[in-house]
C-alpha cells in the first residue's frame, strides 16, 4: 500500500503518518523502485493502534512506550494511568467549580475559600458602595490567597476596618477620580490614611519590604492617576514605617 491508501485504511491522515516517521513512532517501510514507500498490513495494523491510542489521550511518547514493551501488560498499565489521572482531573474540576459556585453565592467576606481570619476581618467592615473600598477587599483577598496576608495583620486592621469614620476616607479618596495626579488634596488624604493605620500593622510588615516584581505596577493600574498617587505615597509610607 501506499501512504495515501494505508491512510484511507485507518482513518488518518498521510500528514499524521509522515509526522510519526519523523517523530520515530513509526519505521520507515521498504521503498519500491519508483521511491514509494511500501506499507505492509502489519504497518496498517501498527498505525490503527497508534490511533486509539492517541483518541483515549495518550501522548506520542506514552504511545511509544506501550508500542516498545509487551502490549497487553504494558497498554493495561499505562491505560489505568490514564484513567487515574482523568480521575483526578474530574476531581480537580469539581472542586473548582464548587469553589466558584461559593464564590457566585456569597458577597465579600462571606465565601468559603478566604482564611477564617480575613473572613472575620471583612465582616467588620460597614457597608458600603465605595468603589476604592470594593478594591481594598479584593487586593486583600489576593494577598490572602497568594498566603502574604496573616492573622496578626488582620487581627490589627479590625479597629480600622470596623471604624465609620474611615469610609469617609474612602469616599475622598473616591472624589478623586477624575483629578490629576498633582491635585492638591493627595498629600493630605494620603498623611490621613497613613495614620489612621494601626502600629500593629505596620510593624508586621517585612523589614525590606520586598514584594513580587510589577505587583506594586500591577495594583496603581487599578487606579485613577489622583487615586494612583495616593495609593503610592501611602506605600512609601507603610515601607519606610515597616523599617523603623
Amino acid at each position: 500500500m501506499r501512504i495515501g491508501e494505508i491512510a484511507a485504511v485507518v482513518g488518518l491522515t498521510t500528514r499524521a503518518i509522515r509526522h510519526y516517521h519523523h517523530v520515530g513512532l513509526l519505521p520507515e517501510p521498504e521503498r519500491r523502485p519508483n521511491g514509494y514507500r511500501a506499507y505492509s498490513l502489519r504497518d496498517a495494523v501498527l498505525l490503527a493502534r497508534v490511533r486509539r491510542l492517541t483518541e483515549l489521550g495518550l501522548s506520542l511518547d506514552e504511545v511509544r512506550d506501550v508500542l516498545a514493551y509487551d502490549a497487553g501488560r504494558e497498554l493495561a498499565d499505562v491505560l489505568t494511568e490514564l484513567d487515574a489521572d482523568l480521575a483526578r482531573q474530574e476531581a480537580e474540576i469539581r472542586e473548582r467549580r464548587r469553589r466558584l459556585a461559593v464564590l457566585l453565592a456569597a458577597g465579600p467576606g462571606e465565601a468559603e475559600p478566604l482564611s477564617p481570619a480575613l473572613a472575620e476581618l471583612l465582616a467588620k467592615a460597614p457597608p458600603t458602595d465605595s468603589p476604592t473600598a470594593a478594591k481594598d477587599r479584593e487586593h486583600l483577598i489576593l494577598l490572602d490567597a497568594a498566603g502574604a496576608g496573616g492573622q496578626e495583620v488582620y487581627a490589627a486592621l479590625g479597629p480600622l476596618a470596623a471604624d465609620p469614620a474611615v469610609l469617609a476616607l474612602y469616599e475622598r479618596l473616591d472624589e478623586l477620580a477624575d483629578a490629576p495626579a498633582d491635585d492638591p488634596r493627595i498629600p493630605p488624604l494620603a498623611a490621613e490614611l497613613v495614620a489612621a493605620v494601626p502600629d500593629e500593622v505596620f510593624g508586621a510588615i517585612p523589614a525590606d519590604g520586598a514584594v513580587v516584581a510589577g505587583f506594586k505596577e500591577a495594583l496603581l493600574a487599578e487606579y485613577a492617576p489622583a487615586q494612583a498617587e495616593v495609593v503610592r505615597r501611602v506605600m512609601e509610607a507603610f515601607i519606610e514605617r515597616g523599617r523603623g
